[in-house]
């Protein structure tokens, strides 16, 4: 199974039966596996937020709210099973920068965001 299955396994019944068919690559180049999912599961809360999910179809407006949320409280949660709460207190930040971001018109900002905390969590 790879990491973009799993985020999907893992996302609950309510989500699960919203799976798209297509098949996304990962977004993220990390080489190791919790946090690959990490990022993957948090990344496509993100984009249930403010973009196009790559995993889901077919969510209502509050749907996709509530399952960006849940996908946001999996990845961290996850994260913070490893004990690492200085990665956990990024990617916190992360989401309220680019939450911040849209609301201030800077959605340009984002996609580099994320690429600077993967980075930080890969290395």
């Amino acid at each position: 199974m790879n990491v973009l299955e799993e985020v999907v396994s893992s996302a609950g019944p309510d989500l699960v039966e919203h799976a798209s068919p297509t098949r996304s690559e990962p977004r993220f180049a990390v080489p190791d596996a919790a946090r690959a999912f990490v990022l993957e599961a948090v990344y496509e809360g993100y984009l249930m937020h403010y973009g196009t999910p790559r995993l889901f179809d077919d969510l209502d407006d509050d749907l996709g709210l509530l399952g960006g949320d849940a996908l946001y409280a999996l990845g961290l949660s996850r994260l913070a099973e490893t004990g690492d709460l200085q990665a956990v207190a990024e990617l916190a930040d992360l989401i309220s920068r680019s939450a911040r971001a849209h609301a201030e018109g800077r959605a340009d900002e984002v996609e580099a965001m994320w690429d600077w905390t993967a980075r930080a969590l890969a290395g």
